[in-house]
């Protein structure tokens, strides 16, 4: 899986940051909070046949 980009990381931080009302002095944390899920998201999920 590749790692998020950090234009990626930036525009998911920001949606987190505005769903959450734009509090001031929380960049750090939203920034964060998005890699940590841009990195956990799977995006190539492993398929087995529908068969087996």
């Amino acid at each position: 899986m590749a790692q998020p980009t950090h234009i990626e990381i930036v525009r998911r931080a920001y949606e987190l940051w505005q769903q959450a009302g734009e509090p001031e002095g929380k960049d750090q944390e939203f920034y964060h909070q998005a890699e940590q899920e841009l990195r956990n998201e799977d995006k190539s999920p492993l398929r087995t046949p529908d068969n087996l």
